[in-house]
């Protein structure tokens, strides 16, 4: 046991037996007192039972010395002392005529720790926080200390009720296993949260204010069900926030008490407050004392009057605004400090803004700090302000989010503000850390639309330090091939152009169903290349002119689509089999493109955007060389708001047309099929891949069957026992709002991320296609059989599906899942309800 055995607590011995009484002596011969004064003189100090300290080393601890006068309070002091070393499991003393005699036994020497029960907390978080170690002399009080620590590491993570016993386990030549059977228990949840001394409010409400929440079955995500003695304090805070903006002043927290239920698994916090009166807003002044400020104009602009509820956040807030109004005009050091006056008869709130006198400041240098890579002029061309410009707090705001969004250096850069060499001088400090820009990923997954994926992808985001990116890439899948080598120079000749150029081949496999079976329609082999230049028209917007050169090659399989119906021995494509406006796209075609793109971007993130808005307008002219024809025009809109308390709703909405300048030919299409635009899954969820818009449908009757059923009939009975071709339109449309779902702390961990969304599109406008009705020749069937087709699915009427998602960056890596039904549907449209898409990284 690791209390060991109990030291002895007395180290005279008593004389063995009592001698009898000496006969009387004449009292100038007695030498009584003299003896007994020779006996309590500590004349030896001798010690038994050390195995591995020195018997002088054990001697030092005690301040015992041979010449000190022995006594009981003398013995109690050596065991003291012994006891303090905490080096000995037992000891004790005795004294035998001025020979004292130390007895001890020396405490184990530690083997080894070892800890059992723990799952919460792996072991290379509990090692380093226990001060045990092999080859230490084992002490009970470390051993007690350690429990400490494993304890509080426990209730660090919420688990109060977790326990720690510790084992001694004794081994050969004084050694011992030292083993902490731990007991995590459960995480202790806050069961309740009481709040008294509310008026205004409703418990509700103000638990709806506080990070922490009560253990709910709808809270099982969240980690703030837990107990944190920190949130306790900043839930107060957050109590006051809440007040202060509802115009309670004088509200505080008289207390908060947290206690712990008796079985350690629970909490109930409880909170007592006074709320005091509501006041509102009284007189409202701005007094500047900064000449180029006029302090009734400030005052009309004021987001506040008199006489509304008064709040708090609301004055910090314009504080927040004049300071920065200031800042943009050049008073770096502007200082605007709100004045109080609370008159609790009238119960309103007198505010006046008070500018402080300030000197105009201009930028007197600024410098580039840290950065070894990436060359300055890489940092100093994103910001918005130059040396000697007059100070304005916009253009620092902006630049750094400019340097933020390059993506080289640490996050949450800021560019920091020195005094210069002189009062009105400042200087702009730009202290940088890089990071890795170079990218190699490896990717394999699995999709409901492509099967199997395999992605490889090589970028560096800052070749050579001059902020250039250079690209390569490819991936394979079950119906795709794909390589692609780009390069991108944001700042040609160091002027605010950019150039770009890309080098790819796509190899793209349409197909259709027929009892199961996968049938590929077409092969498209396109090889091309692309440049493009780029130019800011504003902060916000720029203007980027492309020139594309595509390489197309649309093929059949013969052996599947051909046929030798003249019998002169050259197989075409029959159009009884393959379909006519399957014939009709096969061939070689080169097409030379002319684009020009408009866009505008001022959301908070490329990545998440959670407020701001996006747009782009897009016009491709193809016929400058070539062999096709047409003009496109494609625009996409965005926008982005934060709902609070974490929901972000999205809404975005695209479309575009195109129109050839060809003429090929009465019932044929003038816009190639593979020019065409294609809607479904992933654009429109509830829809299958290219389960939107016009299709034609097709089925082989046998010789001397009457169907029972029209072919639209037999598509909604079994689609896969119809050969169902989505042919594209030259117009659409598609629309889609979506609301992030936010959840616990603990969901954001594992990185979920649920929506809610609607879509709603279209495609259409395609001239009827020319239909292969009729018997098949001997030469194709020689049992027969009649053609059957039915154009389908041309119509403007707006396609509607719901649903919910959720975005999960699982360990396997990036997944999605869609689950989405369709509200609305026209006659020959492929809905599906589910489909996911996940890979990985190695």
């Amino acid at each position: 046991m690791l209390a060991g055995m109990p030291a002895s607590l007395s180290a005279q011995e008593a004389p063995a037996q009592e001698a009898p009484p000496a006969p009387a002596a004449p009292a100038e011969a007695a030498p009584a007192p003299a003896v007994q004064q020779q006996r309590d003189i500590v004349r030896t100090i001798s010690v038994l039972g050390a195995e591995r300290l020195e018997a002088q080393t054990i001697l030092s601890y005690i301040r015992l010395r041979p010449g000190d006068t022995w006594s009981a309070a003398v013995g109690d002091q050596v065991l003291k002392d012994l006891s303090a070393t905490e080096l000995f499991a037992t000891f004790s003393v005795s004294n035998d005529a001025g020979n004292v005699v130390i007895t001890l036994t020396e405490n184990p020497v530690i083997n080894r720790i070892i800890l059992e029960g723990n799952k919460r907390i792996k072991n290379d978080k509990i090692v380093p926080e226990i001060k045990l170690a092999p080859r230490q002399i084992f002490t009970r009080s470390k051993v007690r200390a350690d429990v400490s620590r494993i304890i509080e590491l426990y209730k660090r993570q919420g688990r109060f009720a977790a326990t720690v016993e510790p084992k001694m386990v004794q081994l050969a030549q004084n050694r011992v296993d030292i083993v902490f059977e731990i007991s995590e228990g459960p995480k202790s949840k806050v069961r309740q949260i009481n709040v008294l001394g509310n008026e205004a409010f409703s418990d509700n409400e103000l638990r709806s204010e506080m990070v922490t929440k009560q253990a709910r079955l709808t809270s099982f995500f969240s980690s703030n069900t837990s107990y944190d003695p920190d949130r306790l304090a900043f839930d107060q805070q957050k109590l006051r926030q809440f007040y202060l903006t509802e115009g309670y002043a004088d509200f505080r927290v008289v207390s908060a008490v947290a206690e712990l239920t008796p079985d350690k698994r629970d909490f109930i916090i409880t909170y007592v407050v006074e709320e005091g009166e509501r006041y509102k807003f009284g007189e409202l002044e701005v007094e500047s004392n900064i000449r180029d400020f006029d302090s009734d104009a400030l005052q009309a602009r004021l987001p506040m009057q008199g006489g509304d509820w008064y709040d708090a956040k609301l004055v910090e807030d314009t504080v927040e605004q004049l300071t920065d109004l200031a800042g943009n005009f050049g008073y770096a050091f502007a200082d605007v400090n709100p004045r109080f006056n609370r008159d609790k008869e009238t119960l309103t709130m007198n505010v006046n803004f008070i500018l402080q006198e300030a000197p105009r400041v201009y930028v007197e240098r600024v410098d580039v700090n840290g950065n070894t890579l990436t060359q300055d002029k890489v940092v100093r061309r994103e910001f918005r302000t130059s040396e000697g410009d007059a100070f304005n707090s916009l253009a620092i705001k902006r630049s750094t989010a400019r340097i933020n969004s390059l993506g080289y250096f640490q996050e949450n850069f800021e560019v920091n503000q020195v005094d210069g060499s002189a009062p009105d001088r400042i200087v702009l400090e730009a202290n940088l850390e890089e990071q890795a820009t170079g990218e190699l990923q490896l990717s394999a997954g699995f999709s409901s639309i492509e099967s199997f994926i395999f992605q490889g992808s090589i970028r560096q985001r800052n070749f050579r330090g001059r902020g250039q990116t250079i690209g390569l890439s490819g991936n394979i899948s079950r119906f795709s091939r794909s390589a692609n080598i780009s390069f991108t120079e944001p700042y040609v000749f160091d002027r605010n152009i950019s150039a770009g150029v890309d080098i790819f081949r796509r190899d793209v496999n349409s197909f259709n169903f027929l009892n199961n079976d996968r049938n590929t329609t077409f092969e498209q082999a396109t090889t091309g290349f692309s440049a493009r230049l780029g130019t800011p028209l504003t902060e916000f917007s720029s203007l980027i002119a492309s020139y594309t050169l595509n390489l197309d090659d649309v093929s059949l399989d013969e052996n599947q689509f051909f046929a030798d119906l003249d019998g002169d021995g050259i197989r075409t494509c029959e159009p009884l089999i393959a379909g006519r406006f399957l014939c009709d796209a096969i061939g070689k075609r080169t097409s030379s493109i002319l684009g020009l793109t408009y866009s505008l971007d001022t959301t908070n993130s490329r990545l998440r955007p959670s407020s701001g808005r996006n747009l782009s307008v897009t016009a491709e002219y193809a016929g400058l060389g070539g062999s096709v024809n047409y003009l496109r025009i494609r625009g996409r809109a965005g926008q982005y708001y934060s709902l609070g308390s974490g929901f972000i709703l999205s809404l975005t909405a695209e479309g575009g047309a195109i129109r050839s300048f060809e003429d090929r030919g009465p019932g044929v299409e003038d816009v190639r099929l593979t020019d065409r635009f294609f809607l479904g899954e992933p654009q429109i969820r509830g829809f299958d891949i290219r389960g939107v818009g016009p299709r034609v449908l097709r089925r082989i009757i046998p010789s001397g069957v009457t169907p029972e059923l029209t072919l639209l009939e037999q598509l909604e009975e079994d689609r896969r026992s119809v050969q169902d071709d989505a042919i594209g339109g030259t117009a659409y449309y598609l629309g889609r709002a979506e609301v992030e779902i936010p959840l616990g702390t603990g969901a954001r961990e594992l990185g979920l991320r649920p929506s809610l969304f609607a879509d709603i599109g279209a495609v259409f406008n395609i001239t009827d296609p020319i239909l292969t009705n009729g018997p098949l020749p001997p030469e194709i069937s020689a049992s027969g059989g009649v053609v059957e087709e039915v154009f389908v699915g041309d119509s403007i009427s707006p396609r509607i599906s719901v649903g919910i998602g959720v975005n999960w960056n699982s360990p396997f890596g990036p997944f999605r899942i869609d689950i989405a039904r369709a509200l609305k549907s026209q006659p020959g449209d492929d809905t599906k309800l589910f489909s996911f898409n996940v890979g990985t990284q190695f």
